[in-house]
This record gives C-alpha cells, sequence and structure tokens, in this order.
C-alpha cells in the first residue's frame, strides 16, 4: 500500500463538477493499493499518515504531525501509485490490487483514519479532478 501525501492549505475533489471532498489545512492523501496488500498493512500506513510529522512547530521545524497541527485528511484512491515504470514507456498496473479489494482497502483506510481525525474522500473509481494548494511545497512518499 502506498500513501502519496502532500501538505496543503486546501485541497478538494470534484466528480463531474460537483465537489465531493474538501478540506482546509492538512494532508491530501493519494492512496494506490498493490495485490499483496490487507487490514494489517493498511492499519500500519494509516498510523504512519496520522502520526508523520510534516507540519512546522513554534521553532517552525517539522516536528508536529497532522493531527498535533489540527488539520484534516483527504483521501484520494490512485491506482496509478502502484504502476510499474522501469520498463519501456507505458505504465503497467500488474501490481494493482483488484478493484473489490482496492476498494476495500481504500474504504478500510479511510474508516481507521477518520477514527481519529477529520477525513473526506474522492469517489472510488471515478473520474476525479483533484485541486490543492500544496504548502511548503511538502510531499512524501510513505510505504507499508
Amino acid at each position: 500500500m502506498i500513501a502519496l501525501i502532500q501538505r496543503v492549505t486546501q485541497a478538494q475533489v470534484d466528480v463531474n463538477g460537483k465537489t465531493v471532498g474538501k478540506i482546509g489545512k492538512g494532508l491530501l492523501v493519494l492512496l494506490g493499493v498493490e495485490k499483496d496488500d490487507d487490514r494489517m498493512r493498511a492499519d500500519k500506513l494509516a498510523e504512519k499518515v496520522l502520526n508523520y510529522r510534516v507540519f512546522g512547530d513554534e521553532n517552525d521545524k517539522m516536528n508536529l504531525n497532522v493531527q498535533q497541527a489540527g488539520g484534516e485528511l483527504l483521501v484520494v484512491s490512485q491506482f496509478t501509485l502502484v504502476a510499474d515504470t522501469q520498463r519501456g514507456l507505458r505504465p503497467s498496473f500488474s501490481k494493482g490490487a483488484d478493484p473489490d479489494l482496492a476498494n476495500e482497502l481504500y474504504g478500510y483506510f479511510v474508516q481507521k483514519c477518520g477514527e481519529k481525525i477529520q477525513v473526506a474522500t474522492g469517489e472510488f473509481a471515478a473520474e476525479m479532478k483533484v485541486s490543492l494548494t500544496n504548502d511548503g511545497p511538502v510531499t512524501f512518499w510513505l510505504q507499508s
């Protein structure tokens, strides 16, 4: 399971011209699910996302996690994160989970995070338009 996290001052996701998820300060989490992923990996990644220290403290050092900073999460499913790009000029998605498993683990990840923080979401398997203001910019690739 892969999470590309971006520290944002705001982010939103639209489907068919309608906003389906929106946050202010927090983390935009682009989530990719691989075929060998399970709930245990989702638990580990959720803990890492929630506790990863990417927000500035009183000395402007990255010492605060999203919860301590009073932020929110916007979690968007993104299967392209699991692409194999090592060969050729076209990505392979052979490492990606089948849609049923990916949807289940995406929902589970959102639920686990939602137990500790406010979470907005995109729409699984939809064509989405994601807009954000990356704060920093600060972007990290996390994997479980």
